[in-house]
This record gives structure tokens, sequence and C-alpha cells, in this order.
């Protein structure tokens, strides 16, 4: 039976599963910190990571009740420890729905960060962009999204209290750290947009009805991730900081084959910027 989290979570969160409860002690067992700020890292961004002071690796296999991590550029395991002098738990890699996991197994691990405590996540994702003034390997920053999953986080957590989840899609990201990101990578000497992020189930890319269907109601960029993660962040009273690297701009009528592996060698490339943006976050929080 679900029962209320601790941690962060209180009267007003939403009903955590007794999964994830067992999942947030195993973690506990192999890791006394608590951390302060969640990290999400998608495709081709995992090698922030190894920067991680102090160290110690939690295999998603061996945590209670995780699935594996298929997707290519995912090593599948936290990664907890100190990072720009600041307790963190690092995702190295994560589920898709495109891996044929569940709506729960996708935000499973966030429900158990935010049962470690944490009270920031930062989310990245590798995405197509579809604003023409963006260009490869570009970060761009997330004010809203469009959910295009035919999910939603919320179908597993039928003990919420009444509402939580019609605020959960009112301001997923947080403006604050959005404009502190912002900041930081003019003080890098670069621009990071805002712009809104639509998530589709994939694995397989738009076409160009759909490019220039999205590109029309004011999508920027497009994406098969991030939304879950974000949603149920949010509904934990979770800031939530959440950024794409720019693998590719899709212009419906000049439409070229788009490979994994080319999508992996761009979002290492945004994944510098990234990485500069998300230290001076963290540098926010001592």
């Amino acid at each position: 039976m679900p029962r209320q989290g601790k941690g962060v979570m209180g009267e007003d969160s939403p009903a955590v599963s007794d999964a994830a409860q067992e999942a947030v002690r195993y973690v506990q067992g192999k890791w006394k910190g608590i951390p302060q700020v969640g990290i999400i890292l998608g495709s081709g961004l995992g090698g922030l990571a190894d920067s991680v002071e102090d160290a110690t690796t939690v295999s998603y296999e061996e945590t209670p009740h995780f699935p594996r991590s298929t997707a290519i550029g995912h090593h599948g395991r936290f990664v907890c420890g100190q990072l720009g002098g600041v307790e963190v738990i690092v995702m190295q890699g994560r589920f898709h729905l495109y891996e044929g996991y569940s709506i729960t197994d996708v935000t499973l691990p966030v429900h158990v960060m935010c049962g470690l405590g944490i009270r920031t996540l930062i989310v990245s994702n590798a995405a197509g962009g579809l604003n023409p003034n963006f260009s490869a390997g570009d970060v761009m920053v997330l004010n809203g999204h469009l959910n295009r999953m035919h999910r939603k986080p919320q179908d597993d957590m039928t003990e919420s209290p009444a509402g939580v989840w019609m605020q959960s899609t009112l301001r997923p990201y947080d403006r604050v750290l959005n404009n502190l990101a912002r900041q930081i990578a003019r003080q890098h000497n670069f621009e990071a947009p805002q712009g809104i992020y639509a998530g589709h189930l994939g694995p397989n890319y738009e076409t160009r009805a759909e490019y220039r269907y999205l590109r029309r109601i004011g999508v920027d960029a497009v994406g098969m991730s991030t939304i879950p993660e974000a949603l149920i962040a949010e509904a934990h009273g979770v800031r939530t900081l959440a950024l794409s690297a720019i693998t590719n701009v899709c212009s419906p009528d000049a439409l070229s084959e788009t490979t994994a592996e080319e999508v992996l060698e761009t979002a290492s490339v945004a994944g510098k910027k990234m990485s500069k943006i998300l230290l001076g976050v963290l540098h926010s929080h001592q």
C-alpha cells in the first residue's frame, strides 16, 4: 500500500510506494550522505559523473525494484558524493518509456532521490532543435513543455492528496534556477536560450509533418524524456532545472538521416557547456 514519503516530502507530497521506500533504504545502506541536489544525466552526458569526488556507485541492477538501463550512452547507476562542494546523487543514465518500461519504472529513481532528501533536481537530455535560431551544440533551458508521451506519472499515485496534481503542471521548471543558468552561460561567453520542449514516446525520430506541426505550435526542441521526472519532482516540492543539449536542427524541408551515434557525439559537445552551467548552479548551493 502506498504511503506518504519522508525527507522533503510532507503532507502535500505524493504517496510513495513500498518499492521506492525499499530502494531508498538500499541506497542509504551503501552511502551515508544526504544529497542536496539530484542530477539526471541524459544521452551522451554521463561523463560529468566521473568528476564526483569521494564517489560511491550504486548499480541500478542491484537496487531493489529498479529495471536495467538499456539505452545507448546510459551507464545504469547512481554516483553519490561531492560535486562542486555539494552533496549530490547523480543518475548516470535514466529509463525511457521507449525501452518498454512503465511510467512507474521511469519515475521511480526521482521518488528515491526525493526520499533521500534532495531539494533541487537538475535534468539533462539530448534533443532535436526545431527553433531555426538554434545550432547543433547549443544548450536550451526548459521553461515549459508539451507532454506527447501519452502517459502521466500521476497514474500510479492514486493516494495523492486532492489538488496536488493540478498544481504540479503549472510551473515544473523553476524560474530562479532558469535565470541563474542563463546568467552562468553568459559568464562563460555563450547563450543558453529558454524554450519549450516536446516529449514524445519514441524511439523513432519525428516525421516532416510532425516537425512542421510542433514548430507551428511553438515548440523549440523535441526529445523522449525529462517530462515524467520533472512532474514527479514538482509534486514533491523539489525545484527543477532542465537543460537540453541540442544535437541537430530539424528543418522539415531539409531533413537528413540522424543516427544515435551522431546524437551522442553532438551531445558530448553541448555537454561541456552544460557542465559549466551545472557546476555554477551547484556553487550557488554552497
